[in-house]
């Protein structure tokens, strides 16, 4: 691979021969997302049908623009495939998602999905979550200083923010991203963050994805659960 984006490329064409003849689709949000999205519209242009479940307002409109045929907001789906991406994968297959900001969706979709594929290249693998990203937390913004004092008990919250102005979740919610360091027991952590009133949804996704397509120089790797 010559950069980044060619093995996020190479990744999300690989999602390409997992998908069922027809039928939806659900749409993940990020950088590498943005790929399969592109060569999703690319099928549906030369016939083939699909029909999109996006997880976040930016892929809704990139979906609209490709000429996805795209469903409500309301739910529920039948979604035959969820194609997303993610900022951290673990050994087990465990991830940390929410550097976009759309967790919450993420995790709605992909829990209404008979599969959920995750498509990265290899700067995304560590063995424990926790090594390199800290956990994005989606958390009301009533009381969110509060909240982030619940928070500290597990690791140093920061608030999100770009140009000094927090950044707002398409729900309209805040974000802080919880540093912890090397997680030990991810779904333990993310059982206790739960407990914390204030929060909507943490970026710990424990045991939703069925199929992990990792791109490298050495081409794709495919880790299933």
């Amino acid at each position: 691979m010559t950069s980044i984006d060619d093995a996020k490329r190479t990744a999300a064409r690989a999602a390409l021969a997992e998908l069922p003849e027809a039928g939806v689709i659900g749409l993940g949000t990020g950088s590498t997302t943005r790929f399969f999205i592109d060569a999703l519209g690319e099928l549906v242009a030369s016939g083939r049908h699909y029909t999109g479940v996006p997880t976040s307002e930016a892929s809704r409109a990139q979906a609209t623009a490709l000429g996805i045929p795209l469903l409500g907001d309301e739910g529920p789906w039948d979604i035959a495939v969820t194609v997303d991406g993610a900022d951290e994968v673990d050994d087990a297959l465990n991830l940390i998602k929410g550097g976009g900001g759309a967790q919450t969706r993420e995790k709605i979709v992909s829990y209404s999905s008979r599969r959920t594929i995750i498509i990265v290249d290899g700067t995304k693998l560590s063995k424990q979550l926790g090594e390199k990203w800290a956990v994005p937390i989606e958390v009301l913004a009533f009381a969110h200083r509060a909240t982030a004092a619940h928070l500290a008990k597990h690791g140093t919250p920061k608030l999100r923010e770009k140009a000094s102005v927090p950044v707002r979740t398409d729900a309209g919610n805040l974000i802080y991203d919880l540093h912890c360091g090397p997680i030990a027991d991810p779904r333990a952590l993310d059982r206790v963050l739960h407990e914390v009133p204030g929060v909507v949804e943490t970026g710990l996704f424990i045991g939703r994805a069925d199929l992990v397509l990792v791109a490298s120089e050495d081409g794709v790797k495919r880790r299933a659960r």
